[in-house]
């Protein structure tokens, strides 16, 4: 028998031990982890997904608190295609794109949550300010920009280059009133 641990220091062996109680031969054991695709394995990743014949769909962004607006987002993206593949900006961008105290987890905690979503097949942490390099090893075959954004205020140089790599650019809507700047604020009035 599993008992909750005593102290914190006790915790992950404690959540290792169930994950090797829970594994039957009718649900398969899950690894998230394995969903997480360093930056230098990404286009040998992509090679393996255009062998299979899958349209491959593409976001990218902070997500830093997600929060149901991500998961409705995310899902429409996925529904998109037949994999999603979402870039995760890494801290040093998000700090320079969000300010000081952003982002609010960090990058491999923030990889590891979305890496956990059904609609999610990878994640790739980039450390660019701008997703070029992502998007160069990844070539979307559909790449989905938050509505937020409109084909004429996303980044054009990475339209530019999906277009040129013969991908499609598509702005998936958003859902009003959900965000993690809107989520801070209201932390912060608390």
């Amino acid at each position: 028998m599993v008992t909750a641990p005593d102290h914190e220091s006790e915790v992950q062996s404690w959540f290792l031990e169930l994950a090797l109680l829970a594994p039957s031969a009718n649900i398969p054991a899950m690894d998230c982890r394995a969903k997480i695709i360093p930056i230098e394995s990404l286009a040998e990743w992509r090679q393996k997904v255009r062998a299979s014949n899958k349209k491959l769909v593409v976001t990218n962004g902070c997500f830093d608190l997600l929060h149901a607006g991500h998961i409705t987002y995310l899902e429409a993206a996925r529904n998109m295609g037949d994999a999603l593949l979402v870039g995760v900006t890494g801290d040093s961008s998000v700090r320079q794109l969000k300010g000081a105290g952003r982002p609010l987890t960090i990058e491999t905690d923030r990889a590891l949550v979305l890496a956990a979503l059904e609609s999610v097949n990878a994640a790739c942490i980039f450390a660019e300010l701008t997703a070029i390099r992502f998007l160069t090893l990844a070539q979307p075959d559909i790449y989905v920009k938050g509505g937020d954004n409109t084909l004429a205020t996303i980044n054009q140089e990475e339209r530019q280059l999906v277009e040129k790599m013969g991908g499609k650019v598509v702005i998936a809507p958003g859902v009003p009133g959900k965000s993690t700047t809107a989520l801070v604020d209201k932390i912060l009035k608390l």
